[in-house]
């Protein structure tokens, strides 16, 4: 059997990044420490899939219903998941994994599908945070995850146009290496980079950590290939074209709903020959927000522009250990009360227009040193997340984005709305993603674990903050809709959009067999 998930589902690696001493002394001041999280081993229920069924996919391509491949594709990464997968709550777990090679098996997996009345839910690295895997029957008789790690090839490149051709199922590393082979680079880094997957990118309109100076995962993207269950569909065939709207922006971000990526045609960029990543402190929120911003509107932001507020500041430093007092010293001698953390990063961009930019601005400069250590534990979060889950601590994430007039009106709103539901939880917040109109905000909430009801605890928070998110931002920047945003889509795209979708869908998945229960 492929196995896209070679580790629990209920951690994100098979070795918890154990947190050092100064941390944990951190935490239990800062925080509250819970009980240890021992996890308790979940069972597969029975399968559902029929005789017949399983039968005809077995004739397509490989297909499991063991308990072990089955509950490692049964749901995401979110902190819901994690804790279902712990032994709070239970998580759903599909009938089959069934696992193709080609577009080609892709699509006769779907045939079968429609034909016996079993639901169909993509699954690439399953990370995604709100619910976007999970498996849902939706009133068919079982449900499928269809795992496309088989689907791991470069198909092509074209050197002189730019533009190379990969498999849904290439991750993140994957696909660094392949194109590395040929000089270049997607340039595409979201946190989720060492276990996302090409097909995920697009299904949900990813956003990398470079994205000021590579663009969103959707500005790189030059056509689609996807199955559905009536017919394979192919969006995109140029540069750019006025041929009616661009069906290609309709397919990214539809989270499986519309028909199974199988293969991306992207923009490719040169490796970089001499990147560059440094640390800067800017004395308070509105101080770090004017800087980023101007680098934005002046058209001169660093490929990598990333803010954090004074608290994510804190908890860096506190992470940091003996070496956050002297820069904590050093930034007073320097007349910094209330420090935020910039780290800006070049790899296309230039540096000398960013720099000339940022001369207007009061900054405290840390040096190469401290861009080398964010670059070093740019991924950590999730591994440093499975300590803290074991801890005892919740730890999630939220994000969204908003023009730059609400920025710190929206962080405030947020913040209130955690602590009315949470008591006195840590809230961090940092920008990453920077337009000329607006930014994004990214959200890390800590607080001891409800021992009741933790499943409850985050839920109520969840709702909370996103009914203050929905009110000046989009309810998301990058981890899609799922089923934890559904509440809000309508709202944000209004009922005709999505009776659009619901049109889209019911031309391409007649049935509804495709990934039930999400977006729409």
């Amino acid at each position: 059997m492929c196995n896209t998930v070679a580790v629990t589902r209920a951690r994100w690696t098979s070795e918890t990044t154990p947190l050092p001493p100064h941390a944990l002394a951190w935490l239990s001041t800062r925080v509250g420490l819970g009980d240890p999280f021992t996890p308790t081993p979940v069972a597969a229920p029975p399968s559902a899939l029929s005789a017949d069924a399983f039968t005809a996919l077995e004739a397509v391509c490989t297909i499991s219903a063991a308990g072990t491949d089955r509950l490692h594709r049964a749901g995401g990464l979110s902190y819901v998941d994690l804790l279902r997968h712990r032994g709070h709550g239970t998580p759903a777990v599909p009938d089959a994994v069934v696992a193709p090679a080609s577009p080609e098996e892709v699509a006769e997996v779907l045939r079968v599908c429609v034909e016996h009345d079993v639901a169909v839910v993509p699954f690439g690295g399953g990370t995604s945070v709100v619910g976007g895997v999970e498996a849902v029957r939706g009133g068919k008789s079982a449900v499928v995850a269809l795992d496309l790690a088989g689907l791991g090839s470069l198909v092509s490149v074209d050197p002189v146009s730019r533009v190379a051709v990969l498999q849904a199922g290439v991750t993140g590393p994957e696909a660094e290496r392949l194109l590395g082979e040929h000089g270049f680079t997607l340039g595409h880094f979201p946190q989720s980079f060492e276990r996302a997957t090409i097909g995920g990118y697009a299904a949900t309109r990813s956003a990398g950590q470079a994205s000021s100076g590579y663009g969103r995962f959707e500005d790189m993207v030059e056509s689609v290939r996807l199955a559905t269950p009536v017919g394979e569909w192919v969006v995109g065939t140029a540069p750019a074209s006025a041929a009616g709207p661009d069906l290609k922006q309709l397919v990214l971000g539809s989270e499986g709903q519309f028909g199974v990526i199988t293969e991306v045609s992207v923009r490719v960029r040169p490796k970089p020959h001499a990147p560059r990543y440094e640390g800067f402190v800017v004395d308070g929120w509105e101080a770090g927000v004017a800087l980023v911003r101007s680098l934005a509107q002046d058209g001169v932001p660093a490929d990598i522009t990333r803010l954090s507020d004074e608290h994510e500041t804190e908890v860096a430093l506190a992470l940091a250990g003996g070496k956050a007092s002297v820069v904590t010293r050093y930034l007073r001698l320097r007349g910094v009360r209330n420090p935020c953390l910039v780290i800006l990063g070049w790899e296309c961009r230039s540096r000398s227009a960013s720099m000339s930019s940022l001369s207007g601005h009061r900054v405290v400069r840390l040096g190469r040193a401290m861009g080398a250590s964010w670059l070093h534990g740019r991924y950590n979060g999730p591994r440093q997340r499975d300590a803290l889950l074991d801890a005892g601590v919740c730890v999630e994430t939220l994000e969204t984005a908003t023009h730059w007039s609400r920025i710190s009106e929206l962080r405030d709103a947020v913040r209130a709305a955690l602590a009315e539901e949470l008591g006195d939880p840590v809230v961090m917040c940092h920008i990453s993603h920077v337009y000329e109109t607006g930014a994004s905000l990214y959200f890390t909430v800590l607080v001891p674990r409800d021992l009741a009801d933790p499943v409850g605890q985050w839920q109520r928070a969840k709702v909370a903050a996103s009914e203050a998110i929905a009110q000046l931002g989009t309810i998301t920047h990058h981890h899609a809709v799922g089923r934890d945003h559904q509440p809000w889509l309508e709202n944000e795209i209004g009922s005709i959009g999505v009776d659009v979708l619901r049109a889209v869908k019911a031309r391409l998945d007649p049935t509804g067999i495709l990934n039930p229960g999400k977006l729409l």
